[in-house]
């Protein structure tokens, strides 16, 4: 749809299929942060056909397991929020006691900077994240 920033958007697919691609999100702070964006433009979960929903609902959990497996967070925030873009996807993002916004949201005001030899450490983890997830899309 034109004028929608995920129709329009323009990065490297870990996953992409005729229903849904992955993505892993360049957010410096946030390293292994993925979306699962749903190829219709579509915006609610309700709008889906009963078999559309178990899918998307298998990738968003398929995602979650391979965030899990390689970064090795505290705990894993799984949102799909569409106000600012009202096309539906699913964030995954790990999150640690020391991330700039924990327990807060990500989308809130930071309070406290992530020492960046912690994050240097967790961004060498994206490529082997990427890998995770094909590998976990691949036995589907």
């Amino acid at each position: 749809m034109i004028g929608c920033e995920l129709c329009e958007l323009a990065v490297p697919t870990v996953v992409d299929n005729d229903k849904f691609a992955v993505i892993l999100v360049d957010d410096a702070n946030y390293p292994g942060f993925a979306r699962v964006i749903w190829k219709d433009h579509v915006r609610e979960v309700s709008d889906l056909a009963d078999a559309d929903r178990l899918l998307l609902n298998d990738a968003v959990w398929q995602l979650e397991l391979a965030v899990r497996e390689v970064m090795q967070p505290l705990k894993v925030n799984v949102a799909s929020l569409g106000n600012v873009v009202p096309h539906l996807h699913w964030h995954v993002i790990p999150r640690y006691a020391d991330d700039a916004h924990f327990p807060a949201p990500v989308w809130a005001q930071a309070q406290r900077t992530t020492d960046e030899t912690v994050l240097v450490a967790r961004r060498a983890l994206v490529p082997q994240l990427a890998e995770a997830i094909k590998r976990r899309f691949i036995k589907r």
